[in-house]
């Protein structure tokens, strides 16, 4: 049974248009143990079906073990979004609710391959010497998580040195203990930092920089 119905399917075959360039979705699933594995590929495969541009690529988290360890994947389902190269851009569970607008929109932006941050962030971006991890928890029925999950995957396709993840808090319950997370978005970089909220590129720029402060103290 397909995961979007007519009306959907049609809306993001709209949207679709505005992708030109060649667009990778390299999805993780196992058929077993997984929740939301199956959902995950289905939605992803539904998707590139919908633009000439857009490939998708299943790969079994166990028996594909190099090529999860290539691009980073620790957790299933994952979904990494590679354009003409990979700019660190991944989901962790399934992209549902609000989030599909921000799997969207991600595919956009690593088409195109450039932000649309401010010329200050992209200054502030470009003077990064060490690796930012930016893990960004939400639920399906958040609506201000979109914008914090685009900014964090914005700054990865701006910089090399930052890598930008969706993580869906409640298929990941061991992390969202681990990061105490309470409320959504929850944004956590580099494991020390957190923010609340969706906050503005010039609050998340700080925090990066009190992480990487912290770090080098």
């Amino acid at each position: 049974m397909p995961i979007l119905d007519d009306d959907v399917r049609a809306e993001v075959e709209k949207f679709l248009e505005q992708v030109e360039k060649p667009v990778k979705l390299v999805v993780f699933t196992q058929e077993f143990e997984c929740d939301y594995c199956l959902e995950t590929r289905s939605l992803v495969e539904e998707v590139a079906e919908l633009s000439e541009h857009l490939t998708a690529e299943v790969y079994d988290f166990v028996a594909d073990e190099a090529k999860a360890e290539e691009l980073g994947i620790d957790k299933i389902p994952a979904i990494a979004i590679i354009g003409e190269q990979d700019y660190g851009v991944r989901f962790y569970g399934i992209p549902s609710g609000y989030e599909f607008s921000s799997f969207l929109h991600t595919i956009h932006l690593v088409s195109e391959g450039k932000s649309e941050l401010s010329d200050a962030a992209l200054a502030a971006l470009a003077e990064l010497t060490e690796p930012v991890h930016m893990q960004v928890f939400v639920t399906p029925t958040c609506p201000y998580c979109p914008q914090a999950v685009v900014l964090a995957h914005q700054m990865a396709i701006a910089s090399p040195m930052v890598r930008g993840d969706m993580v869906e808090a409640m298929e990941f319950p061991q992390l969202s203990v681990k990061y105490q997370v309470m409320g959504v978005p929850r944004t956590v970089i580099n494991e020390t930092v957190h923010i609340e909220g969706a906050a503005p590129e010039s609050m998340v720029l700080a925090k990066v920089q009190e992480a990487l402060t912290g770090a080098a103290g």
